[in-house]
């Protein structure tokens, strides 16, 4: 993958808050959380912050709406939780905060993992939504389903979906 070439000197650049949701991971078995920032910092994205946190919902809910609220992140990338073990609470904790649900965001994910994974793909519930003006998404904890998600969705559509829901002009 290719850092692309820098549209607009003058327009700010996005920033992005990464969030891994796991029972078991810490700083040093976050592998995915790892990956995500580099795939993020490599296109040309700041990534402003990282946090490991349990699969609580209401604890997630707390913190996505606390990073939504601030002017600090232009969207939000979550890794794990979005499968269907019990543990799995991602998507709900924070698909009630969607003021707008990006269907299409899952349904591409699932479309691209299926030729990695076959039918298996139809068991993550990957999706994204807007939550106050920022974009957030969630991904699978998978290193090879954070590679997959953030370098052929994630990064082709940040800087768009951005200007989209925050009404400004950004590049990366």
């Amino acid at each position: 993958m290719s850092t692309p070439p820098e549209k607009n000197p003058d327009k700010p650049r996005i920033r992005v808050a990464t969030l891994t949701l796991s029972d078991t991971r810490t700083p040093e078995t976050d592998e995915g959380g790892r990956l995500l920032g580099e795939l993020l910092r490599h296109a040309g994205f700041d990534v402003v912050s990282h946090e490991i946190l349990r699969e609580e919902p209401s604890h997630v809910r707390e913190t996505v709406m606390f990073i939504c609220g601030l002017d600090v992140a232009d969207a939000v990338v979550i890794t794990g939780g979005t499968g269907i073990a019990p543990r799995d609470r991602t998507i709900e904790a924070i698909t009630p905060l969607f003021r707008k649900t990006l269907e299409g965001f899952g349904e591409a994910f699932r479309r691209l993992s299926w030729d990695q994974v076959g039918p298996h793909s139809i068991l993550s519930r990957a999706t994204a939504g807007i939550v106050r003006q920022r974009l957030v998404i969630a991904l699978p904890g998978s290193p090879r389903a954070i590679r997959l998600a953030t370098e052929q969705l994630v990064v082709p559509i940040l800087d768009h979906a951005v200007e989209l829901t925050s009404g400004r002009k950004v590049r990366h």
